[in-house]
């Protein structure tokens, strides 16, 4: 057919006279990185435990309270360089996003050197039965000038294969979509397929249509919503192409990236869920921008570049309008674990079978320090994660801790990972 489409796991799946609680839900691993940190007295909860008061930015994920836990006091030492004592402002943003799931000590010089990341080796444990072990998103295209001690891959991708091998993050969400759902050899190829066939759906309906009248009327549901989410991305997409100038010189690949914020990061989450729902992926991680970015999020009453605007030189009303952008941020995170909280997934939803962190490796962007961490973890992990909590560390436990715990959700433990010196019990 030139293409294919995977589907969503429908109870006729399951072995007749097999209840689908005796099948095992497969968890999923999301995490989402934001730079220059965050207001943190609008972030941090006042109490911890249970029944606590979600703070101004915060407040878009109370909605899902009993799936969201909120992390305090981790911090991420190796922003400040191994010894600490590294103040470059250029190199602490570099290093952030280096370390936020490694948790290993950026190498200097042209050759990037790190460590695996957590995504990676989460991967390795849950990702090899999936057609794409991992899904690497971004938001921005790569920087190509950085400090000139470090690698720019240290700002252009948070996920590590190997020590030497950084996964590229992709931010078109067509070629994002042809990864996850078919595509062409060259661009000629995807070129004469949008022109000369139908719709990627059109071309197995035929096969859909024997199915779907045979299914049971819960199932001829789920997958008649799943395949509108298909369609419906599928038409963004095309919509975003449609728009593309035509007057720059672009390389050879589909144009698909849509011209707002807005549009563009919901895109990608949603096709983030559908990876998850149809099982190509388990595990995917993405870039809300890089370090040092200069975007400006119209959508907000903020005119000001976001990296800028982090350099609030603690003036109050700086870092109010700072918080305006971190809770614009949130809402957009919320936007996704609603989107998995609506998916049903075998005995649940995709939201109670995945495990999705949220955070920065910067706390004060003005003082580019490295703790408290501003984090968040979302999603019931298939039943090993308690939400509705505010888990406050001691101050300066390594973020290292929390990401050999998360694993270990994931049947991926370890003794060791980074820089942790023992596993969190969240």
């Amino acid at each position: 057919m030139g293409a294919t489409v995977a589907l969503p796991l429908l109870d006729s799946m399951v072995a007749a006279q097999t209840p689908s609680r005796a099948v095992a839900p497969k968890t999923r691993l999301a995490a989402f990185y934001v730079p220059h940190g965050a207001t943190m007295d609008k972030w941090t909860p006042a109490t911890e435990g249970t029944g606590f008061e979600y703070t101004d930015i915060l407040k878009p994920l109370e909605q899902f309270r009993d799936r969201i836990n909120i992390v305090s006091g981790l911090a991420h030492p190796y922003v400040a360089g191994a010894g600490g004592a590294d103040v470059s402002a250029g190199a602490n943003h570099t290093r952030a996003a280096a370390v936020f799931l490694t948790g290993s000590v950026p190498e200097r010089g042209p050759q990037a050197h790190l460590g695996v990341s957590a995504d990676q080796i989460a991967a390795q444990r849950i990702g090899q039965d999936t057609p794409l072990p991992s899904l690497e998103l971004s938001i921005e295209e790569s920087v190509l000038a950085c400090e000139a001690s470090f690698s720019c891959a240290y700002r252009n991708s948070i996920s590590w294969k190997s020590p030497t091998q950084p996964l590229p993050m992709q931010n078109n969400p067509r070629l994002v979509f042809e990864k996850l759902f078919g595509d062409g050899a060259t661009a000629a190829d995807r070129r004469g397929r949008r022109q000369d066939t139908r719709s990627l759906l059109d071309s197995v309906m035929g096969q859909l249509a024997s199915l779907q009248k045979d299914l049971p009327p819960a199932d001829r549901r789920r997958l008649d919503q799943y395949l509108d989410d298909v369609r419906e991305i599928e038409r963004r997409i095309q919509r975003a192409e449609a728009s593309a100038r035509e007057d720059v010189t672009l390389p050879d690949v589909p144009a698909g990236v849509p011209p707002t914020f807005a549009e563009h990061i919901k895109l990608m989450m949603d096709l983030q869920v559908l990876a998850f729902q149809s099982d190509i992926t388990r595990v995917s991680t993405l870039m809300f921008a890089r370090e040092l970015s200069g975007a400006v999020f119209p959508e907000t009453t903020i005119r000001d570049p976001f990296h800028n605007l982090s350099h609030h030189s603690n003036d109050r009303g700086n870092m109010d309008r700072f918080a305006i952008l971190n809770l614009y941020h949130m809402t957009k995170f919320a936007y996704f674990v609603l989107k998995l909280q609506e998916t049903p997934d075998g005995d649940g939803t995709l939201l109670d079978h995945s495990l999705v962190l949220y955070g920065s490796s910067l706390s004060d962007g003005n003082q580019h320090n490295f703790s408290p961490l501003p984090i968040v973890l979302a999603g019931g992990a298939s039943g090993r994660l308690k939400g509705g909590r505010h888990l406050r560390f001691p101050k300066d436990t390594h973020m290292s801790n929390l990401l050999l715990a998360m694993l270990d959700k994931l049947d991926a433990r370890l003794e060791k990972f980074g820089d942790s010196t023992e596993m969190l019990a969240i």
